[in-house]
């Protein structure tokens, strides 16, 4: 049964693994994810009859996707660009600031 579930959410939820990952593009799939996100927010603050929990979930959804985004670009860099991350202390070459 946690195979099943977990099979399922990844259908959904990994954008390597849904039909999004037909869209080659990385930030667009990030986006649509976001849109959707809103859209299930909405959603279920309807459905509860609150529109505060839809704000409140909108803006974690929004935190969460936005952060996941970040990290995967920063692991992206550092294993196309490994060298921007170190060895430039901002000095120039006569040891002062450019």
């Amino acid at each position: 049964m946690r195979s099943f579930v977990v099979s399922c959410w990844n259908v959904v939820m990994d954008h390597e693994k849904n039909p999004l990952s037909n869209i080659p593009d990385f930030s667009t799939r990030h986006m649509i994810m976001q849109v959707l996100a809103w859209m299930w927010c909405i959603v279920f603050a309807i459905v509860v009859s609150s529109m505060w929990v839809g704000v409140i979930s909108m803006v974690i959804h929004a935190l969460l996707l936005g952060a996941i985004a970040v990290t995967v670009a920063t692991f992206e860099t550092a294993k196309r660009r490994p060298n921007m991350f170190g060895g430039n202390n901002g000095r120039g070459a006569g040891g002062e600031h450019d």
